[in-house]
């Protein structure tokens, strides 16, 4: 490859990241606005991504639980995981009070820390 040749590489892929992570911040606000507000089988659900998103070793997230949700909502996982996949920023951090905020979902819904079981 040519020295152009892997800067354009460059150049798409940083554009590729940056994106993805613009679209997870406003998926991410949309999920973690629902765990905090709505009560349902759906939004245990997106609890539990949630947390997976922050701690994956604590919080471990069956990928086939996006059949259990509505489209719009395994829309907001997918692009959640585009931005984790590309590692630029933790989700929390794309929203406002983004830990204390998780951490309140946490707790929420009971899910717990595995020292706490």
């Amino acid at each position: 490859m040519s020295p152009d040749t892997i800067e354009a590489e460059i150049a798409r892929c940083d554009a590729r990241s940056r994106q993805a992570t613009q679209a997870a911040a406003q998926a991410f606000t949309r999920l973690l606005q629902l765990a905090e507000e709505r009560d349902s089988g759906q939004i245990r659900r997106i609890a539990r991504f949630l947390a997976a998103t922050y701690n994956g070793q604590a919080f471990p997230f069956d990928l086939f639980e996006l059949r259990a949700v509505d489209v719009t909502i395994s829309d907001d996982m997918l692009c959640c995981l585009d931005a984790l996949r590309w590692a630029r920023a933790d989700l929390y951090t794309l929203v406002p009070n983004g830990d204390a905020r998780l951490r309140a979902v946490i707790k929420r819904w009971d899910l717990r820390w595995p020292a706490e079981v």
